[in-house]
């Protein structure tokens, strides 16, 4: 069995890939901006990202890196230059695998965060460290996120857009598979079973809820909405998620009310 360093593995994904390394039996050191611990007996190091000192101590003697750590801010540099000190630190510490989680279409939505996203996959690209980038489409947690405050008001508004979510559960165990295998470069996309529009998905998020709203689309504007009219965050092809977004409802909504 390997030994196996998550950065943010105390957040959404990174718990999950966490619980997929244990599950096959390998070590994991997990790095985290916080002190919160995932589980009992996993090791759990607080690190400053902004530094690699700290991170390549924490990767010392590990086979691969799962980089699940993200900066939405753009502060400092952001998302590139928390990806340059991971990889610096994987250098260091002699790491023969680093595996990167993109986001499908951040090559072709030009959204600064999708940008910065594309930036840090060169930066992997051309780091000398053998590497494997996923892309996945969005999450489920993500589509709650957005959907809880775009239902407040009486009437909701809603982008007329299309999502494929996907849960984070299956890309965990997925990213775990693919630290624990050979460098594969850029792997296949990752998406979620359906793809269906955000007005289906309020809606079906306000009758697990038991909320009663109307729901409305609204047409917008802009290269960044025209991406995703054109359906490049879409990966229709690698429809490979099998839990729907109506089963994480029926699991994380219902269950909760």
């Amino acid at each position: 069995m390997s030994t196996v360093a998550v950065t943010g593995g105390t957040g959404t994904l990174g718990r999950k890939v966490v619980s997929a390394l244990e599950r096959a039996g390998h070590d994991v050191v997990v790095t985290s901006r916080s002190t919160s611990s995932v589980r009992d007996g996993v090791e759990t190091v607080r690190v400053d990202y902004r530094s690699s000192a700290g991170l390549a101590a924490a990767f010392d003697g590990a086979d691969a890196v799962v980089h699940c750590a993200t900066d939405f801010t753009g502060f400092r540099g952001g998302e590139v230059a928390l990806g340059r000190q991971v990889l610096t630190a994987a250098r260091r510490a002699g790491c023969e695998h680093l595996v990167y989680v993109s986001i499908v279409g951040v090559d072709r939505i030009p959204l600064p965060y999708y940008r910065s996203k594309h930036a840090t996959e060169r930066l992997v690209e051309d780091s000398g460290v053998p590497w494997t980038i996923l892309r996945a489409t969005q999450f489920h947690e993500l589509a709650i996120r957005l959907l809880s405050g775009l239902t407040r008001p009486p009437l909701v508004l809603v982008p007329d857009l299309r999502l494929q979510p996907v849960a984070a559960t299956e890309v965990g165990a997925r990213l775990a598979a693919l630290a624990t295998a050979r460098p594969a470069g850029r792997a296949p996309d990752m998406g979620g079973p359906e793809i269906t529009t955000v007005a289906d998905l309020a809606r079906r998020y306000l009758a697990a809820a038991g909320r009663r709203r109307r729901v409305r689309t609204v047409r917008l504007f802009g290269s960044v909405y025209a991406g995703y009219r054109a359906g490049h965050h879409l990966t229709p092809e690698n429809a490979v998620g099998t839990i729907t977004f109506q089963d994480h409802l029926d699991a994380h909504v219902r269950s909760s009310r």
